[in-house]
């Protein structure tokens, strides 16, 4: 059973809806979602706390709780849109579950490389007494105390394959890894795999036991185990050496995982959308062009592409992009994001608009 959400009747029906994303189906209207912040401040702020370090305030579970708590208060959610709480202590937080350390600074946090030797590859261990396995638990249990009714708890940032491999090594590393000790990269990529299907169904065990539907970072809400493969080091490797080293490993992650929607990461990964679009069981591409390089309208071919593929689509739009949107994609399996709505009359109109894509 899943929690309901207090004050959005709909709930239910709004994650049915991102259900049937899944599967490309439409049940009453295509997916739209919109959310902005309230006119009035709903109650009173977080006192503000100051820290000796950036680190600090990242690891204060109890804080980040109350200012999320907050935001999502002040928050209204319209379409298809609902609350959630984003455990997060960076993109490289799992492979810190391994033993590597991290920084912090105000905005973002990034893995210290580990593992300078491959004869040395052997001390790389997931441990459940890890501290930061143990935070990230931390932080998701104050979401949990706190969200009875009000949002969802999300897993955090899971970046296996080759983006973990890469932390522990450097990327310049492992470029030339890549050339230099392809097997050694292959095998360990297989160790983080086994690690990564631990780490995820943990997750997803713990939600799901504690009510909640399944969500993460790209903001899908659904009462399916779903999970988002990602491998933003390809950007900088050969197709052949993808589709050998690190393509098995994304395909493993789609089977392990109810559905999966690919994170696709700037124009040089699109080296290897052919491989991905052909994984049976990916169900959806998420494309991140990236910033100053245009806006969603400007890459219909890739989107179009997708579709072709029977693939599911996430995109975010502004307002003035959705006429072109509708004119050229099928409203089937696209996922849609619409920003810079700023009231409830503005939202229902875009509502009533995207509910005529036929």
């Amino acid at each position: 059973m899943i929690m309901p959400i207090e004050n959005i009747p709909d709930w239910e029906m709004r994650i049915k809806r991102q259900d049937a994303f899944w599967n490309r189906e439409i049940i009453d209207r295509p997916l739209v979602m919109i959310s902005f912040g309230k006119e009035k401040a709903s109650g009173n702020p977080p006192p503000n706390k100051t820290y000796a370090t950036p680190r600090e305030r990242w690891m204060d579970s109890e804080h980040i709780a109350e200012c999320t708590a907050y935001g999502i208060e002040d928050t209204v959610y319209c379409g298809d849109d609902l609350p959630l709480a984003f455990p997060n202590l960076g993109p490289e937080v799992f492979s810190a579950f391994f033993g590597m350390e991290m920084e912090f600074s105000e905005g973002t946090s990034w893995g210290i490389p580990n593992l300078h030797d491959w004869s040395k590859v052997g001390k790389l261990k997931f441990s459940r007494n890890n501290f930061y396995w143990k935070k990230i638990i931390e932080i998701m249990d104050a979401f949990l105390a706190r969200g009875k009714g009000k949002y969802y708890v999300a897993y955090t940032d899971l970046h296996p394959g080759g983006d973990a491999i890469a932390a522990f090594r450097d990327p310049l590393n492992l470029n030339m890894d890549m050339i230099d000790f392809p097997e050694e990269v292959k095998k360990l990529r297989e160790y983080v795999d086994d690690v990564f299907e631990e780490v995820f169904n943990f997750y997803m065990d713990k939600l799901q036991g504690a009510g909640q539907a399944i969500t993460s970072w790209p903001g899908i809400v659904s009462s399916k185990r779903w999970h988002v493969p990602a491998n933003d080091f390809s950007c900088m490797i050969s197709k052949k050496m993808f589709d050998d080293i690190f393509l098995p490993g994304i395909a493993r992650e789609c089977r392990i995982a109810e559905a999966s929607i690919y994170h696709l990461d700037g124009p040089q990964a699109l080296t290897h959308l052919d491989s991905l679009l052909e994984i049976k069981e990916l169900n959806a591409i998420q494309w991140v062009y990236g910033s100053g390089k245009g806006r969603a309208t400007d890459w219909l071919d890739i989107y179009r592409k997708c579709q072709a593929a029977k693939k599911g689509i996430q995109l975010g739009i502004r307002p003035d992009e959705l006429d072109t949107i509708m004119e050229n994609l099928r409203p089937e399996g696209v996922w849609l994001k619409i920003a810079d709505i700023k009231d409830t009359a503005s939202a229902s109109a875009i509502i009533k608009k995207v509910s005529k894509w036929k």
